[in-house]
């Protein structure tokens, strides 16, 4: 069973979507389990205190390494994965997601205000990971960026076990077009290769619709796709 555990001050927030749909189904299947951890809970004084002004001086919060650290220590087995969701992290990708598919268990630490202390990151053999070049009020959604990408690499998780192949990235190109009946809409008909039954040609149009899309839209996986090809 692949288990997610999530450090946040607000787990309320989960499971949201993540126990709906097929990734529901595989949760009561007990093939992925999520749990939450209060950091909050961990905070020793009478107001339950998490964060403090950072020593330095300037804007915002820290959350407190005292506190962060209590938390993982009383929830986190060794040799555990965990992961700080923090802008200025390695960037996740599909291939990434595909790699912490195959740990047993993974640790996401959501930050707030303007992060956690840095002693907690050193001491905790903590990894920074990002979801993109932009800021979020929190880590949460990032948590959900996280957990649905890895889900879909479980086995188990999705009704088809071959639905994730074709999809964008999986070969290092975006995805080509998709269509479904009715076979006229709106005017606009499918793509007769499609109705062709000639799976060689299918096969064929889609790999060249995929190498069009990715050179239109996504020049750098353009050119890491044609040296991978070349090579």
């Amino acid at each position: 069973m692949f288990n997610s555990r999530i450090f946040t001050l607000y787990p309320d927030y989960f499971p949201g979507y993540l126990d709906k749909g097929l990734f529901g189904k595989a949760m009561r299947e007990n093939i992925w389990k999520l749990e939450t951890v209060n950091i909050r809970d961990y905070s020793e004084d009478k107001h339950k205190t998490v964060d403090d002004t950072p020593y330095g001086g300037g804007d915002g919060m820290i959350i407190k390494a005292d506190v962060l650290a209590r938390s993982l220590d009383q929830n986190v087995n060794p040799d555990e994965k965990i992961i700080y969701l923090s802008p200025k992290g390695r960037l996740f990708d599909h291939n990434y997601a595909k790699k912490l598919s195959k740990e047993k268990s993974v640790n996401l630490i959501c930050g707030h205000f303007e992060g956690i202390d840095q002693r907690i990151i050193d001491t905790r053999n903590i990894e920074e990971v990002s979801i993109g070049d932009f800021i979020l009020s929190g880590g949460e959604v990032a948590a959900f960026v996280v957990i649905d990408a890895i889900l879909r690499y479980i086995p188990g998780v999705l009704g088809n076990e071959n639905s994730s192949k074709d999809e964008s990235f999986e070969n290092g190109l975006l995805e080509y077009p998709q269509y479904t009946k009715p076979q006229i809409f709106e005017q606009k008909g499918v793509p007769d290769v499609l109705l062709s039954g000639d799976h060689a040609k299918i096969k064929d149009w889609r790999l060249s619709q995929s190498e069009a899309i990715t050179r239109d839209r996504r020049p750098d996986l353009w050119q890491k796709y044609k040296r991978i090809k070349n090579n």
